[in-house]
């Protein structure tokens, strides 16, 4: 067998196989021989069909069976053994191939065509900004005051008021459209909020529908019905009031404190707002952190020149995923493009730092995940191990694929971390507008 590499340009070349007969004929006989003790053909003993029958029968589809299992096997060992840097795989000339006479011929051609990595340099002693939001007194008293109304009582007074939510029944008569559905005052265009106060069980407010919210996206929440059903919505419709609905909110006492913090953790109001500030802090950091992370990452993409073979990576895209057409493929290209950018990075990274991940880190990140998801509890002993085979099932589901994703996931972070330590960072501190603004650009 002879393999030739003929390079194109930096990042596409040709790899030329030229398979001859000594290279498949060996397998080919023995997968006769399997094919001749296994076959049922009538008018012969199991086991005592003659090869050249199996050959005349089924030769041509063995042959090419065996030929592209050798490709295969011989394509991923060349690669390897000569350490070449590919993206994604290998693309047969089909037309090349086409060609051969499986008949007659016995030395054969084939072309594939390869993407490289071409060489690249970056760098991770960059200088970036970090927002930290500031955390002040008005932010508090909002976050618990929802929450107060959170874990309220529910009460159904007589006369509606303003953040009041009003069930009723909402009809049009030329239509014959009826549905019942809830309304929450605060949602409505203001204009409209003022109808909606000082109501009463069996009051009947008339409205346009399509004025009733600044946003078509809340009719459809509140009607529970489709996006196209919601555009055929239109003109006067009638609410006829069954109820009101008012939360009363919860008092500043035990029973609440036990409630967000458990039983006997905060006993006084300056407690409570003292430890509920400590979460919205830790809470904002994680934003800040997630925030820093996502600058970095997009920085050293920015600033690391890598060249993509955009012609081969479109074509293998295309030919790996039949669920993706060419015209979706060409508005999110430059997405593709970025992501690969970012995957060529991180790998050279983590090879760079000798960065290893274990089964075992893998397994200590899910289980961080699911405490997370329970609260950020400390767990005893038996919970631990409970949890360490929750985190066990977890990353065996799915064929390996969730494995993957919490391996890709750690392996990010680490990679992050490496270059948060080679960063040069600054801190801002900002308002909580400020901090949406930057994160939403």
């Amino acid at each position: 067998m002879d393999i030739q590499l003929e390079k194109n340009s930096s990042t596409e070349a040709l790899i030329k196989v030229n398979l001859k007969v000594a290279d498949y004929q060996p397998k080919f006989k023995e997968k006769l021989k399997t094919y001749s003790k296994q076959a049922s053909i009538k008018g012969f003993r199991p086991g005592k069909v003659p090869i050249s029958l199996i050959e005349k029968m089924y030769g041509k589809s063995i042959m090419v069976e065996e030929i592209n299992k050798i490709l295969v096997d011989s394509l991923k060992d060349y690669i390897k053994e000569h350490d070449i840097k590919i993206i994604g795989d290998p693309l047969p000339n089909n037309e090349k191939a086409q060609q051969i006479n499986w008949d007659t011929q016995e030395e054969f051609d084939f072309e594939y065509r390869i993407g490289l990595i071409d060489d690249f340099q970056y760098k991770m002693d960059f200088k970036i900004e970090k927002f930290e939001i500031k955390l002040d007194k008005k932010t508090i008293d909002e976050a618990i005051s929802d929450l107060k109304k959170q874990y309220g009582k529910m009460t159904n007074p007589e006369v509606s008021e303003s953040g009041d939510s009003i069930f009723g029944s909402l009809t049009q008569a030329a239509s014959e459209f009826a549905k019942d559905i809830l309304i929450d005052i605060d949602n409505l265009v203001k204009k409209q909020q003022k109808s909606f106060i000082g109501i009463k069980k069996a009051d009947i407010v008339k409205f346009d529908i399509k004025k009733l919210f600044d946003d078509e996206k809340v009719l459809t929440e509140v009607t529970g019905m489709s996006d196209e059903e919601v555009k055929d919505l239109k003109g006067e419709f009638e609410f006829t009031v069954k109820n009101v609905n008012r939360t009363e909110p919860s008092e500043m006492n035990q029973e609440f404190f036990d409630k967000i913090f458990g039983e006997g953790k905060v006993k006084s109001e300056e407690e409570f707002v003292a430890e509920y500030s400590k979460i919205y802090e830790e809470n904002y950091n994680r934003e800040s952190d997630y925030l820093l992370a996502h600058q970095i990452q997009e920085k050293i993409i920015k600033e690391t020149k890598v060249e993509i073979p955009e012609g081969f990576y479109k074509e293998w895209i295309l030919a790996t995923n039949q669920g993706i057409t060419e015209e979706n493929l060409d508005k999110d290209f430059e997405h593709y493009v970025r992501d690969l950018k970012w995957t060529l990075i991180k790998n050279r990274i983590a090879d760079d730092n000798e960065l290893k991940i274990e089964y075992s880190d893998a397994v200590d990140y899910t289980k961080k995940m699911f405490q997370a998801q329970f609260g950020g509890m400390i767990l005893n002993e038996e919970m631990d191990k409970n949890l360490d085979v929750m985190a066990n099932n977890y990353l065996q589901q799915k064929n390996g694929e969730n494995y993957m994703n919490i391996f890709n996931q750690l392996k990010t972070e680490k990679i992050i971390d490496i270059l948060k330590q080679k960063a040069e960072i600054s801190v801002k501190k900002v308002t909580r507008e400020e901090f949406n603004k930057i994160g939403a650009n």
